[in-house]
């Protein structure tokens, strides 16, 4: 009988600490997730069906294959994960002017530094940036991104691409501003021409996203003065 009676309070203990347990989780649990710390770091991101997706393992672990899109984001993670590349260009847009080539495999990469506001707030983010690497087909996702790229790395994670950010890796920001959590604003791709193409020792090439909408814009008014210089040409 004593045992039993044990056993009831033991029992009893038991489901008293779980209620205690659950009730201090859900009392603490959104003060602890407003403390958590927020890093500074690129992002490794894959195109999925025309929607960027957070890559699920690390570029060294990852072998991305021929005619897919590969993007890196600089940005302050909040932890809502909306911190994308905010260029999204088909595979065709970027590599249409690479040729493909026998045992190699074409890899379309978007770079984008992100805006001033998830700096370090003393240098101004670069353009975003886009390039075709044509690589092994073995070629990791960081091989991928070292062909179109300068890579800045330690204990094997990516701390700087194009020189950005010239300093610091994966840094941890206190406290979030306002202009670090306002929402982005997505930047719009325009196909690039040929012309605007510059291809390095024939295994990439790369072009920032708004010398693309120069050159379309300068086409652009290249062709309505043809036009004017014609019409006059016949009325005279």
């Amino acid at each position: 009988m004593s045992s039993f009676v044990t056993s009831l309070r033991h029992t009893h203990r038991r489901l008293v600490a779980g209620v205690v347990l659950a009730v201090l989780a859900l009392v603490a649990g959104p003060a602890l997730v407003a403390q958590a710390a927020n890093y500074q770091y690129w992002g490794y991101w894959q195109l999925t069906s025309g929607s960027w997706a957070f890559a699920q393992n690390g570029p060294d672990q990852t072998v991305p294959v021929d005619g897919s899109v590969e993007g890196w984001r600089f940005a302050v993670d909040d932890g809502s994960g909306n911190r994308k590349p905010r260029v999204t260009p088909t595979f065709d847009q970027v590599c249409a002017a690479t040729p493909a080539e026998s045992g190699k495999k074409r890899v379309a990469v978007v770079i984008d530094a992100g805006r001033e506001a998830d700096g370090d707030g003393t240098t101004k983010p670069p353009a975003p940036v886009v390039g075709c690497a044509k690589v092994a087909t073995t070629a990791t996702g960081s091989q991928v991104l070292a062909a179109v790229s300068t890579v800045r790395v330690d204990k094997g994670m990516v701390c700087g691409i194009n020189g950005y950010p010239a300093a610091g890796c994966g840094g941890e920001v206190a406290t979030l501003s306002e202009a670090q959590k306002a929402a982005d604003t997505p930047i719009v791709f325009a196909t690039p021409t040929p012309s605007a193409t510059t291809a390095a020792a024939g295994s990439s090439s790369g072009f920032p996203v708004t010398a693309v909408v120069l050159v379309g814009l300068a086409a652009l008014i290249a062709l309505v003065v043809a036009r004017m210089r014609s019409r006059s040409t016949t009325e005279a």
